[in-house]
């Protein structure tokens, strides 16, 4: 992103042609071959669009740029004195492409704010009634204010069409809500609609995003199904068959704004450039912006990295949060297990980890898709072992009739579980060494602490490796990713890691991000701490993998990231955003270890 804005301006500055200005602005407000009859409503927050009153005033008129008398009228909620709306809502000059006659407009509402502002279409737009059976595509361009938070600013609303599902006797599902486009907790976009051929709501989501950061968001449905993208990447793909969107009559629409049983939620914050509705599945050549991208896409290659460089070395691999993909990408999940069960023995793996979380809620559909992605490794004999994370655990407990015990009894490396059922051991022979992995799980972890403990006292001589789903999380610092404990990662610290000798790594999901981090024990020894969870990215995670290859002759920990969901890939469905190998600092790098050194332990 910041290098297409370079070339932008270099091109302006160094061809001083007029008409080049024109049409980068004509871009960016919308000019498209497409039939203006498809557009149903075009609202480009910019000055030039105001059709009569101010926002000081608090009685202006957006007009609709499709002239099909859309228009849209402030609405000004909770004290009306409040000093707080002098700021609430004000012009900018920043926009997505960062040229000089486009602007956008800036909201600063939060829940906590004693009044807000937001936008509605006037009464009998004709929008208001409009039902979209042959297909729509809705589009905005906006960015999150960058002081997101979760408290302030969760579930507010970019675009929500008025009313409850109630109301015209759609009662399935979360029966409240009718539409909305709107921002989860986790910056994540969602939009969710119940259509007119279904009696509940049918939800599409998105990766979370950046705070600050220009996206082009368009929901495209073709008059069966609806497909969310941001910025050129469709995370979840498509959903079930949905015809239409209901409306409530004499209702409209809210710009900034999402609703709860007919009452207002969470009004929005952040800037907003323009918003367009199509009444038919626009390709994407016709959008706003048709080649959108990431300002801070991913760093990787699709050029080969070995996994194995020498073939006395051997691997142990840990799956990061599958979550998403049990929920909403199975294929993902599916192709990850079966590279493991046909390239364990090419790659030397010794031990395959699951780091927890391994649906995102308890639902049987995606305790289903995890068992027949997981069954790939069972079919071809393939060592595993795992552990639980917050998503895991329900009424029930579902993970113990999935992953208890039970599945791995006849598991010649699995030595036994805690008196939770949720924590377990295992023995692996690689290379010059018998390792132990400890499943520490997060929840149960003071219950089974005593047994974690016994375990560790039983294998003095064993290098040993714990998975727990709560250890480190990350904090930017400098612009720099540092590892810092949570409180379960401290106990794990104190009283696991730091007296016994023989942990030299942890390893956790959990938190959104990666980082790492070497820290002494009461030894004086290196401790490898290792947090990774790709489920905030791209599609859940896009099937990324961490291999880590111990070479004992070098004294060298390798640790590569790797997709095989992208290696299978062609080039027409790769992105900008699909390398089979992520590569900068977090994702692709060494440490020294001195194998006899460090694990000539309590000999």
């Amino acid at each position: 992103m910041a290098m297409k804005k370079a070339l932008i301006g270099l091109s302006i500055l160094c061809m001083m042609v007029p008409s080049m200005t024109t049409n980068a602005e004509a871009k960016a407000h919308g000019a498209k071959k497409e039939s203006k009859s498809s557009i149903m409503a075009d609202w480009k927050f910019s000055k030039d669009y105001v059709k009569s009153g101010a926002i000081e005033t608090g009685d202006i008129i957006i007009q609709d740029a499709s002239k099909n008398g859309n228009d849209l009228e402030l609405v000004t909620v909770g004290d009306l004195s409040s000093p707080e709306l002098e700021g609430m809502m004000k012009w900018s000059e920043d926009d997505y492409d960062h040229l000089a006659n486009v602007d956008s407009l800036q909201f600063s509402n939060s829940k906590k704010a004693s009044a807000g502002r937001y936008f509605k279409t006037i009464k009998d737009a004709p929008i208001n009634s409009e039902e979209f059976k042959d297909g729509f595509t809705i589009e905005a361009i906006f960015k999150l204010p960058s002081n997101f938070t979760s408290n302030l600013h969760s579930w507010m609303g970019i675009l929500t069409r008025q009313g409850q599902a109630a109301d015209i006797n759609k009662l399935d599902g979360e029966k409240e809500i009718l539409s909305t486009l709107s921002v989860s907790n986790d910056k994540e976009i969602q939009w969710t609609s119940h259509p007119t051929n279904l009696n509940y709501n049918e939800t599409n989501w998105s990766r979370s995003l950046n705070t600050d950061e220009w996206y082009h968001l368009a929901v495209v449905n073709d008059g069966e199904t609806s497909t969310l993208t941001v910025n050129g990447v469709s995370d979840y793909g498509k959903s079930i068959k949905v015809k239409g969107i209901a409306t409530v009559e004499g209702k409209g629409w809210n710009i900034g704004a999402s609703e709860w049983g007919n009452e207002l939620d969470a009004l929005f914050a952040g800037n907003i450039q323009e918003i367009r509705v199509a009444n038919k599945a626009l390709d994407e050549k016709d959008w706003l912006i048709p080649d959108a991208r990431d300002a801070q896409p991913v760093e990787g290659t699709n050029d080969n990295i070995p996994l194995l460089t020498n073939k006395k070395n051997y691997n142990f691999l840990f799956v990061p949060d599958t979550q998403k993909y049990s929920n909403m990408n199975p294929e993902i999940f599916d192709s990850q297990m079966k590279w493991i069960a046909k390239n364990n023995k090419k790659n030397n793996i010794a031990m395959n980890a699951f780091v927890g979380d391994i649906v995102d809620s308890n639902a049987e559909e995606q305790w289903k898709n995890s068992l027949q992605s997981i069954s790939y490794l069972d079919k071809s004999n393939i060592p595993y072992v795992m552990t639980a994370g917050n998503h895991d655990y329900a009424s029930g407990d579902p993970y113990l009739t999935y992953y208890g015990p039970q599945r791995f009894a006849d598991k010649n490396y699995y030595q036994g579980s805690s008196p939770s059922g949720y924590g377990s051991y295992a023995l692996v022979k690689a290379g010059s060494y018998e390792y132990l992995f400890l499943m520490v799980d997060m929840k149960n972890l003071q219950t089974d602490l005593e047994w974690s403990k016994s375990i560790l006292n039983q294998h003095k001589n064993n290098p040993t490796i714990i998975v727990s789903h709560d250890v480190i999380y990350p904090e930017t610092v400098d612009n720099k990713a540092v590892a810092v404990e949570s409180s379960r990662g401290k106990i794990i610290w104190n009283e696991l890691v730091n007296e016994n000798n023989q942990v030299f790594m942890t390893v956790n999901g959990h938190y959104f991000g990666i980082t790492h981090q070497v820290k002494q024990n009461a030894a004086g020894n290196d401790v490898i701490q290792m947090l990774v969870n790709y489920q905030y990215d791209y599609r859940g995670g896009n099937g990324w993998l961490r291999l880590v290859e111990f070479d004992e002759a070098k004294n060298k920990l390798f640790f590569r990231t790797y997709s095989p969901f992208v290696e299978e890939m062609s080039k027409k469905e790769k992105t900008y955003v699909d390398f089979k190998y992520l590569t900068n600092e977090y994702n692709l790098f060494d440490l020294d270890l001195n194998f006899k050194k460090r694990f000539n332990i309590n000999k």
